[in-house]
């Protein structure tokens, strides 16, 4: 494969369209390459590069399934158990602190306190 056609910012023909714009359409790539790719001038830093598909080789995004839907459930309650206490944290855990912020920082828990009480609310 040779060289990739590079069109300025905006100005790439009709036919193309970017990863996000294809879901938009209902499409996916579907294992065609990168056709070509849209570069964005920045002052300081090296341009911001978008690659292209064509839009007639892509195919239509795979229907869920029950079962696709009952892994990704699975698989978002699992990022928002905390591996510490096991409970559901109700977001998602950060990576950096690998624990609910519960688990993470003790000190700053009042005794008793839950999730959405504050020392400012009287009660």
């Amino acid at each position: 494969m040779g060289a990739l056609p590079v069109y300025r910012w905006r100005l790439a023909p009709d036919g193309y369209a970017t990863y996000r714009q294809l879901r938009a359409l209902g499409l996916r790539p579907g294992g065609q390459e990168v056709a070509a790719q849209v570069e964005r001038p920045r002052r300081r830093r090296g341009p911001l590069v978008a690659y292209l598909y064509r839009i007639d080789r892509a195919k239509p995004v795979r229907p869920m399934t029950p079962a696709r839907w009952t892994a990704l459930a699975k698989a978002n309650a699992a990022r928002r158990t905390c591996p510490a206490c096991r409970r559901d944290a109700g977001y998602v855990i950060p990576p950096s602190l690998g624990m609910c912020s519960t688990c993470a920082f003790p000190d700053n828990t009042p005794e008793g306190a839950s999730w959405n009480s504050s020392p400012h609310t009287a009660r």
